[in-house]
C-alpha cells in the first residue's frame, strides 16, 4: 500500500497462506501453487528466536507474476487441505487492509475490557500491555487498602541471634 492508501500491482499479485501444517516446507508450497501462475517470489516464514527457533512460522507469502493468477490461485485453494488443515489463501492487501480496520473499529469499551482481561496480555497492543503492567506494579507498590495484595506484619516477628549460645546448651 503506498503513502495515499492504494494498494499497488505488487501487492495484489501476493498472497498470504496462512494455517500451514508444519509438515509442508518450501518445495511443497510451491509446488502446491505452481500450477495456477508464474511464482515469482516465495516467502516462506521461519521463527528465529525461542524454543521454536528454526521450526515454521505457520503462514507464507507467494508472489504471482499478474494478479489475475494470483486471484485465480486464491478461489482454488482457499479451504482446501493441505496436511489435514484448511488452507487460509488472501491477497496479502486484504490481509492488510483486514488488519487496519480491525484496529481502527475497536471502541474504546472495548479497550477497556481487554486491559481488565488479568493476565492475557496475547491480544493487547504494546501500549496496552505497558499500561497494564504499569497498573499492576502501582497494586503493588501500595496501591492502599484498595490493593488486594496483603503485605505481612513485621512487628510480631522475632528473630533469634545466631550467635545465641543458649539455644544450643543440651538439656
Amino acid at each position: 500500500m503506498d503513502s495515499n492508501g492504494f494498494v499497488d500491482e505488487k501487492c495484489e499479485s501476493k498472497l498470504y497462506i496462512g494455517n500451514l501444517d508444519l509438515r509442508i516446507t518450501e518445495a511443497a508450497l510451491i509446488k502446491l501453487f505452481s500450477p495456477f501462475g508464474k511464482i515469482i517470489s516465495e516467502d516462506f516464514l521461519w521463527h528465529t528466536r525461542g524454543p521454536k527457533r528454526g521450526e515454521p512460522r505457520g503462514f507464507a507469502f507467494i508472489e504471482y507474476s499478474s494478479k489475475e493468477e494470483a486471484k485465480l490461485a486464491k478461489e482454488k485453494m482457499h479451504g482446501k487441505l493441505a496436511c489435514g488443515r484448511p488452507l487460509v489463501v488472501r491477497l496479502a492487501s486484504e490481509k492488510l487492509m483486514t488488519n487496519t480496520t480491525n484496529d481502527t473499529s475497536r471502541t474504546a469499551s472495548e479497550s477497556r475490557k481487554s486491559r481488565l482481561g488479568g493476565s492475557s496480555y496475547g491480544q493487547l497492543t504494546r501500549s496496552d500491555k505497558i499500561a497494564a503492567i504499569k497498573n499492576k506494579l502501582r497494586a503493588l507498590e501500595g496501591g492502599g487498602e484498595s490493593s488486594s495484595v496483603k503485605k505481612p506484619k513485621q512487628d510480631n516477628i522475632s528473630y533469634k541471634d545466631h550467635n545465641d549460645k543458649s539455644s544450643l546448651k543440651p538439656s
